[in-house]
């Protein structure tokens, strides 16, 4: 019998976004939040940080005085903030692992990092609260909310009106949010790259990482007394050098093994991804 020929994905069309324009959109009810997407490796927070920034300097500028919009609650766009949606940057002292770069944010505020310290139980129910206090309080204040990260399960939650409470909850893409206090009318951003580009990208932040001090930061953690059970569960990185420093992989395979894995996490990240638009969300892809 022939063998199959692997089946290669296309990559989706790149788009321009016009900021501006979005920032309209916002002003106007047709968009309450803005999402930017993307697999490890992508671009995702410099975008959003690029996209933040502009429309902080259409803010500065004055351009969006006199657009009244149709908000139920009007307030000027006075600039923009960045919620986190990655289920580990949420701890603190896990930061090369997590490639928590937070100098990249340059000035722009930024929320739901450094929330919990490591080894504390969080999931996507606690995840789902928090944003909504701090999704509410940024549109109080006139700011547009930006949510950037790759942990689809988050991004669904608070995008597709999953209900803890209950039995039931809503499927991803059939629609708005209908859970209280969650948005109604996000707008998707998926950041675009070659699984080619993305390896390489990966490979080359892992090498930058473990001399930076990926090792220490993780011995550290153990030493502070977080459970080297807990840590492994966390994966990828927490996962494999808790091994090398338990002896039971040597530092040449630990870094094989890692590599690999944040390969495949990044290539389930997209099919997540893509999944969403199977479903219904319509994603605008950039190149970055």
């Amino acid at each position: 019998m022939p063998k199959r020929k692997p089946v290669i994905a296309e990559l989706p069309a790149p788009e321009e976004i016009d900021f501006g324009a979005l920032a309209r959109e916002y002003i106007d009810s047709m968009v309450d939040l803005i999402v930017v997407l993307g697999p490890t490796a992508s671009g995702k927070t410099r975008y959003a940080v690029q996209l933040a920034g502009e429309i902080n300097a259409c803010a500065a500028l004055g351009l969006f005085e006199g657009c009244p919009g149709r908000m139920t609650d009007p307030a000027p766009v006075n600039g923009a903030e960045i919620i986190s949606a990655d289920s580990r940057q949420v701890y603190k002292g896990m930061d090369i692992g997590t490639g928590k770069d937070l100098s990249e944010y340059g000035d722009i505020p930024y929320h739901l990092i450094d929330i919990l310290p490591a080894g504390a139980q969080y999931n996507v129910f606690r995840f789902q609260q928090d944003f909504r206090r701090v999704w509410a309080d940024i549109r109080s204040r006139g700011m547009v909310p930006i949510l950037c990260g790759g942990t689809g399960m988050y991004i669904n939650a608070v995008t597709a009106g999953y209900d803890f409470t209950s039995k039931v909850s809503l499927s991803a893409g059939r629609g708005p949010s209908e859970a209280e206090g969650l948005p109604r009318h996000p707008y998707f951003i998926g950041t675009l790259v070659s699984r080619e580009v993305r390896n390489e990208r990966i490979d080359r932040r892992l090498d930058a990482r473990l001399k930076e001090g990926m090792v220490e930061e993780i011995r550290g953690l153990l030493d502070s007394g977080v459970p080297d059970e807990t840590l492994i569960s966390y994966g990828l990185e927490y996962k494999y050098v808790t091994l090398y420093i338990q002896g039971q992989l040597s530092y040449e395979d630990m870094r094989e093994k890692l590599a690999t894995a944040i390969h495949q996490f990044a290539k389930r990240q997209m099919t997540w991804f893509r999944g969403m638009e199977r479903s219904g969300v319509r994603i605008h892809w950039v190149e970055v």
